[in-house]
């Protein structure tokens, strides 16, 4: 035992409780966890400094709303509807069309307008919120996905993911949803985690479940040395999360869209440690050196320079 916490501590790896102990409660405020814990406050503030966001077509925040719905979604062929307070893609509906009355889920279920009102209302009983607490429901702007994803994708949408400590970029990976997934997102319902060269934005070996894979169990097209398009901007705009929320260790999430270009999903104060896995690498080091030259960073792209220079991939 003690022979594996040496070897881990020499990889940098960093554990739940040293990223309570050393980081979230030290540098992340109480006071400022809402303003990412709630996604239509992050959205107003990504809104309010020029970031792009997937555009709101309305917010449902009582019971009596809910039946006027139908009005609310009547322009959109699709959509997507998710609770403000929601962890872990719990609770979004993603609605990919619509016809005779039934509207077909990314999952290719298909739910009528009674459906959607029931599930409008389990979440606003938080039933999918942090804590248990009554909730709002988003509905909003289905992001149609850059095609450089396409064969590496099944059904949902990717994201990126980006640490982000005091400002600079830490360390980031990209989500490829599979069918084990369900579409999603999400790896710990099985979706791909590829690690990112925070220096070229292209992907590195990826890890799914437990092994790691060359290839997409779906597609069968290789996951690694795909290039993220418009990484610099996916970088300065991670780096911005920090003047956003003030708080000083935070994930965020981004999303390529095919016309409307890289979009700011939400972000997260807890982000979770799957990432070095995916990179092959811990994240103590890299946070060590950014505590050390933290100092000589005075500008945003003093901050993005420092990551894409300093943290080459170890895999």
């Amino acid at each position: 035992m003690f022979v594996l916490a040496r070897r881990l501590k020499e990889a940098g790896i960093l554990g739940i409780n040293g990223r309570n102990a050393l980081y979230q409660l030290i540098y992340n405020e109480r006071k400022n966890y809402p303003l990412v814990d709630d996604k239509v406050l992050s959205k107003q503030i990504a809104q309010k400094m020029g970031l792009a966001v997937p555009p709101l077509y309305g917010l449902i925040e009582d019971p009596h709303q809910v039946d006027g719905i139908d009005k609310i979604i009547a322009p959109y062929q699709d959509f997507v509807i998710k609770p403000a307070q929601g962890s872990g893609g719990d609770g979004i509906l993603v609605v990919v069309g619509r016809g005779h009355g039934l509207y077909r889920l990314a999952n290719g279920k298909l739910m009528d307008i009674d459906d959607i009102r029931f599930h409008l209302h389990n979440i606003l009983s938080g039933i999918y919120s942090l804590g248990g607490q009554d909730d709002k429901a988003l509905i909003e702007y289905r992001v149609k996905f850059d095609p450089v994803f396409e064969t590496i994708a099944y059904q949902g949408v990717p994201d990126v993911r980006i640490i982000v400590f005091l400002g600079v970029p830490v360390m980031s990976m990209v989500r490829l949803p599979t069918r084990m997934s369900g579409g999603r997102a999400n790896l710990h319902q099985g979706c791909i985690g590829a690690g990112v060269d925070m220096a070229t934005g292209k992907t590195l070996s990826a890890v799914l479940k437990n092994a790691i894979i060359d290839e997409h169990p779906d597609t069968g097209a290789p996951v690694r040395g795909v290039q993220i398009p418009n990484w610099e901007k996916l970088l300065e705009i991670a780096a911005q999360s920090f003047e956003m929320t003030k708080l000083g260790y935070q994930g965020i999430d981004l999303v390529l869209d095919r016309e409307r270009g890289p979009l700011m999903l939400e972000l997260n104060a807890r982000p979770g440690l799957n990432i070095q896995i995916a990179n092959g690498e811990g994240l103590n080091h890299r946070l060590e050196k950014i505590k050390a030259n933290i100092d000589k960073l005075k500008s945003l792209a003093d901050r993005v320079t420092f990551a894409r220079e300093n943290f080459p991939p170890k895999i």
